[in-house]
């Protein structure tokens, strides 16, 4: 394993360096972390770059995201954007949630991890055991 302390390179343990078993870890000590903020409820007219221009005053930005739809390219009227410090992201946070932009109040929140089981599955909408609380009736075979 080796660890990098953005400085200097610190070999920790004698394990030859593969594919199979090189682990590499950051360790950003006395830095802040950076934070994924959620950005909804905002024009469909909205652009990346009129993000990037509402929180630039707030502190240094990584990345915008303005969320389409796959079919028409629209945008869904909502997005992220990542700031490299968490302070920073926290004082865009409070000034920012809340605030009418183009006739909508926004709605800006630490982004949630993205969860597994989205997308679209198809079938009749409910499981395929739904008997609305009954036990499921055995059935006799087809042949």
């Amino acid at each position: 394993m080796i660890v990098l302390d953005l400085d200097r390179l610190v070999r920790v343990c004698s394990l030859p360096i593969s594919a199979e078993n090189s682990l590499l870890k950051i360790h950003s000590k006395g830095k802040k972390q950076d934070m994924k903020l959620f950005v909804g409820n905002f024009p469909f007219s909205t652009t990346e770059a009129d993000l990037q221009s509402l929180f630039a005053p707030y502190g240094n930005i990584d990345s915008v995201t303005v969320v389409t739809d796959r079919q028409t390219g629209r945008s869904r009227g909502f997005g992220f954007v990542e700031m490299g410090d968490r302070g920073e992201a926290e004082k865009a946070i409070e000034a920012l949630n809340g605030k009418e932009v183009g006739g909508r109040a926004l709605n800006v929140n630490e982004a949630r991890p993205k969860n597994d089981g989205g997308g679209y599955r198809g079938g009749r909408g409910g499981s395929q055991d739904d008997y609305r609380g009954h036990a499921r009736q055995p059935r006799e075979p087809r042949w």
